[in-house]
């Protein structure tokens, strides 16, 4: 898989690339990162990427032109089988169903916004989705666009050693509900810590009880942390 970052900020990415599992995953050839300079598809010599919104209003917006040609020339004759994300605090939640509908494309170019956000030509015309990682509001699209390829990048077959685990995590489905839920309570040794135990049922050996154990818990901490998602 391939993802395509056009950016004003290139350099923003450079420590992000080299650890964790997108590190690895670069490293092992599983995932390629493309980062592309968006001021070198300007025309002028200030290399100008923003101007200021028609109708007044404070702040500036970045210009169509420049997000338009660097897709153009990024994608080329691939662009069919490319999904253009625009990394904007106005899109749709970014979830978990979206980073595994992600991870199934070949190519995912994300526009990182700057500014007081970008031409609305961007999104009616070239992107095929605006994405937003969370109801607040970012100074610019990188670190929306790093969240969203690391969600998206460890669902990519091969990058995550044991693909189990990108099964049994927070947000999965119940098995008998159909809810959404987040990850049950984990432990690991000492069994007891402070006075503090871990629950008996894991220690028994009995996988069908812990099975069992952990998806009450999981019901239990999502009702507790998360009600939204019960109702």
């Amino acid at each position: 898989m391939t993802f395509h970052l056009v950016t004003i900020f290139p350099e923003f990415f450079s420590s992000i690339l080299e650890h964790g599992v997108v590190g690895r995953a670069i490293k092992s050839g599983a995932i390629q990162v493309r980062i592309h300079n968006l001021r070198d598809w300007t025309q002028d010599r200030h290399k100008t990427v923003d101007d200021r919104p028609f109708g007044g209003g404070e702040g500036m917006l970045m210009k169509p032109e420049p997000v338009f040609e660097a897709v153009a020339a990024v994608l080329g004759e691939r662009r069919a089988a490319a999904r253009v994300v625009l990394m904007s605090a106005q899109g749709k939640l970014f979830d978990q169903a979206a980073a595994r509908r992600l991870s199934e494309c070949e190519e995912v170019l994300l526009i990182c916004g700057r500014y007081e956000g970008v031409d609305e030509r961007v999104a009616e015309h070239l992107a095929d989705e605006e994405i937003s990682v969370g109801d607040y509001v970012l100074s610019g699209g990188e670190l929306a666009a790093a969240l969203v390829m690391d969600a998206v990048g460890r669902l990519v077959p091969g990058v995550v050693g044991n693909a189990d685990s990108t099964v049994w995590e927070s947000f999965r489905r119940d098995e008998e509900t159909g809810r959404l839920l987040l990850d049950c309570p984990q432990f690991t040794r000492p069994a007891e810590y402070r006075g503090w135990k871990v629950p008996e049922v894991l220690l028994t050996g009995n996988h069908e009880q812990i099975r069992r154990w952990r998806l009450e818990a999981a019901r239990e901490k999502t009702a507790r942390n998360r009600p939204d998602l019960v109702k």
